[in-house]
Formats: C-alpha cells, structure tokens, sequence
C-alpha cells in the first residue's frame, strides 16, 4: 500500500474499528469542540434506479422489435408469407433480447449514467456497432446470406430509435428532478468554501440529479452553521458514518490535504460495506472528458492532462464545418433576412444592420454584424446609464433597457438578432460555438486567467447561451467559458448548438 510519505508498506497496523454512530460529543480523535449531531433527512433515493432501469430495457426492447420488424417489411414486403422470410421474421424476435443483452455490456444500464446524455447514448452507439459487426460475423461463420437490405433498414434504425427514446426519458427524468424527485443524496467531504461552491452548482444544475444533504468538515473548523442550508454532519473521520446514518448514495471527496492517499484508501474500506459511491474532486475542476486520464507511475495512480488542441486538424476541421453549415444557413434563412429587414427598417430611421466592433481570437479586432435592436445612437447614452446597470463584471446589461426599441425587444428574446453574425463565421472571424465576442474596452478590464477565452473564436453561441444567457453572473459567464476552452470538440459543439434551439425558443435570460 502507498502511504502519505509514498513509500510502499504492507497492511496499515493500525485501522480504526468502525463505530456504530458518529462521535457527536467530540470531533474524531479527540478533537476537543462539539459537532452537531448527524440526523437523517432521507438522502437515499436508488428507489427510483430499478424502476428507470426497467423502462431503459423496456425502451431498448421496444426500439429493436420496431427496427427489425421495420427492416422486414422494407426488405420483403412483397413476400412476407414465404418461406424465405421465416429466419427473418425469427430474427425480428431474438434480435431485440440480443440487443439488450449488447447494451447491458456496454454499460448502458449502468446507474452513474443513467441521464448524464452523452456518455448513456456513447454507450448505446458502440453497443450497436458491436452488433452490426456480431451479426456480420455470425452470418458468414454460418454460411447464410443474410440481406443487405434488411441489415441497412434494421441495424441503424434499431441505434436511433434506442437514443431517440432515450433521449425522450432523459428529459422526463429532468422534469422529475426540477420538482425533487429522481435525486441522489451526496455526502460533501471538504472545506467549507469549496464545499460551499459544489453545492450551489448542484442547485444550479439540478437535472444531474444530485442533491447534498450534508458536508464534512476538516477537524479544525470551528465554524459548525449550516453550509448554503446544508447541516454539517460531522468531521473527515465521520464521513463513513454520516452516510450511512442520511443514507447517501454518494460521498465526494474535495480536494485537500487532509485527504491523501491513505484517508481515501480507509474511507473507501468503509464505503464499501454500505455500496456507497465514493467520487474525488480534483483541483482540475474544468477539465474533464478525454482531456484526463489515469497513468499508473511507479504504483502511483497519477493523473495526467492532456493539453487542449488548439491547433492542427481539429481546428481546422472546426473551421470547415463552421463554413459549411453557416453558408447553408444564410441561404435558407435569406427570405427570414428580408423580413426582419422591413420590420426594422419600418420602425423608424436608422440602418437595420448594426456594426460594432469586438475582440476575436488572440485579441484581433474585427466588426461584427447584428440587426439593429436599438435607437439610433444608443452608444452614446450608455454612460447616463451605467449607473442603472444591473449585471456584475464588466459587462452593461438592464432588463428594461430604455435603448431598445419594441422590435429590437422581440428580436433579443428570440435571438434573432445575432442571425447576421452567421456573415462573420463565414469570413472566418467567428465560429458556430465559443465564448461570446466582447468589446476592446471589456477586454481592457480582463484578469490574467479570463484572457484564456481569447484563444480561441468567439462564437454565435456557446455555453454561456444555453446555461442562462444574461441571467448569469460574471464569474459564472467566464468559469462556462472557460470550461468550453479547456473542453472543446466538434461533438460538443454539435451538442450546444442543438440545446441552443430550446434555449431560444425558451427566451429565458435574454434581455
């Protein structure tokens, strides 16, 4: 085993015997002040685990049976009573057992991913191209000439029907979780602040589906008040037993001294008894995905992070496909261009089109085109109004701006506004997906570590977009992009941009 010093030693000599409750009296090992006592609140929720797990299977079997019979009538419509057909229509029965089966291996079921999204569908996906390999397999080691008609129809269709009702639990589950139900209840081992920050994300993102019901903290806190509403249960040495006493499903560990190498090991011991999760926060909170990876060094599971690929192919593939699809749009949103043309135009003087410009990558400048949602010359009355200004940082932003026009109004809700900068992805200057493009006298005010988002283009949209828009504070507008920066993929991009519709049509947080 590895201890704290990281020499390599046989089992530790001493191990503290398991308690029965947590030390209420005192903090563990003596530590000499009162800590509240730990009382249930009924954190446990896997009730609703098997039941969801259920209807995944439920799901998958309805989602087979439906390809397979699809791919039959497709392939022999005009001869499904002969008895060419029979092995097809047997087929049509086993396949969808053995696509569950498929699944299961593929950790489809596995409750950690049940409606995290993209991992679940990753997972879907692989398990089919697995089959579609198996039956092509199967088919030749057997001598039988299976139709390629039937596998084109069946074997796709069978993948996207499984994620498309997939999909279409995963946002019921979301619903159950923005009233309370469907959660896990997660025991917060750390410092208070950091402790603190974790839980208002958790309320922030409530569809994770995960709720703290109580924090541990370091021995030496003095402070024993709530933390952001949550009761603290006791020390590090209690986190064991506090779960178990709220009946959590989860301890997270945060980062910090006091658990090293050796507090893990004993309190995963102890987690183990109960099958409790155990889940450690590393100091990398922004960097996830296949940016991390754990390399065994020297008996030492150390992590390594890759850096972010900010050049090369990636980017470059990026950028074709920023062109390509914005190219599309521009011609098949021109006859919207033309009516919200008139529209501005007819409320009064002033151009439709409005350029300013704005900071893109590696700080160029470069103008950017929006339609005009204001009157004319409302640059000039922003400094009468910067007192009113109701945004923190360095952005101005009113909820009832006076500037803007009841047009302009409508098209900010919408977003409709920002239709022209489809122009500067075209030219290069923007992407689809990225940080939104600041002003030079913001970028003037930026911190050493918020000048990270200019290295890469700004975008149409971003995460920024479908997390709240101008509802977000400043920190909370900078930490998403800078999550974006340091996680970038043209997958991820494909999944903002599809969220940014029902952000749109939402018209929550744009103002």
């Amino acid at each position: 085993m590895v201890t704290g010093s990281g020499t390599i030693q046989g089992e530790p000599t001493v191990r503290p015997a398991p308690r029965s409750e947590p030390d209420t009296s005192a903090g563990p090992k003596g530590g000499g002040h009162r800590r509240p006592p730990i009382r249930p609140s009924g954190g446990g929720t896997r009730a609703w685990v098997r039941p969801y797990i259920v209807g995944l299977v439920g799901l998958d079997l309805i989602a087979a049976l439906t390809a397979t019979l699809a791919g039959t009538a497709a392939r022999f419509h005009d001869a499904l009573a002969a008895t060419t057909t029979a092995p097809y229509l047997a087929l049509s029965l086993v396949l969808p057992l053995v696509w569950v089966v498929f699944v299961r291996l593929g950790g489809g079921y596995e409750r950690r991913f049940l409606g995290v999204g993209t991992e679940e569908y990753r997972r879907v996906a692989v398990a089919g191209t697995l089959l579609a390999a198996t039956v092509a397999i199967g088919a030749y080691a057997v001598k039988f000439d299976l139709a390629r008609g039937y596998v084109l129809v069946t074997l796709p269709l069978l993948v996207l029907l499984s994620l498309g009702l997939r999909y279409a639990r995963r946002k019921a589950l979301h619903q159950s979780r923005r009233v309370g139900a469907c959660m896990s209840g997660v025991v917060v081992v750390g410092y208070r602040n950091a402790a603190g920050e974790l839980i208002t994300r958790f309320r922030d993102e409530i569809y994770h589906g995960m709720r703290v019901v109580g924090v541990c903290l370091p021995a030496h806190e003095t402070d024993l008040s709530e933390v952001e509403g949550c009761p603290v249960l006791g020390t590090f040495a209690d986190a064991a037993d506090a779960a178990a006493l709220v009946d959590a499903d989860t301890v997270a560990v945060l980062a910090c001294p006091e658990m090293d190498g050796v507090a893990l090991r004993r309190l995963a011991w102890e987690l183990e008894k109960s099958g409790t999760d155990l889940t450690v926060a590393s100091a990398l909170m922004e960097v996830a995905g296949p940016r991390t990876s754990i390399r065994p060094v020297a008996g030492l599971p150390l992590l390594h992070v890759e850096h972010p690929e900010l050049v090369g192919a990636r980017r470059l593939i990026k950028g074709v496909f920023d062109r390509c699809a914005s190219s599309l749009a521009l011609l098949l949103l021109s006859p919207l261009f033309i009516v919200l043309f008139v529209l501005i135009r007819a409320e009064g003087d002033g151009p439709a089109l409005f350029r300013q410009t704005r900071v893109g990558r590696d700080g160029g400048e470069f103008t950017v085109y929006k339609f005009r949602t204001m009157v004319v010359g409302a640059e000039t009355l922003k400094s009468v109004l910067q007192p009113r200004n109701e945004h923190d940082g360095v952005l101005f932003k009113m909820r009832r701006d006076p500037r803007v026009t009841p047009v302009g109004a409508w098209l900010r809700r919408y977003s409709l506004d920002e239709l022209p900068q489809l122009v500067n992805v075209v030219r290069g200057e923007m992407s689809l997906v990225g940080p939104r493009p600041p002003l030079p006298e913001e970028v003037a005010r930026y911190g050493h570590d918020v000048r990270r988002r200019l290295v890469v283009k700004p975008g149409l949209t971003g995460l920024w977009q479908v997390s709240g828009r101008s509802d977000l504070s400043w920190e909370e507008s900078v930490r998403l992009d800078l999550r974006y920066v340091e996680n970038w993929s043209l997958t991820l991009d494909i999944q903002i941009l599809w969220k940014t519709w029902s952000a749109v049509i939402r018209g929550a947080g744009a103002y």
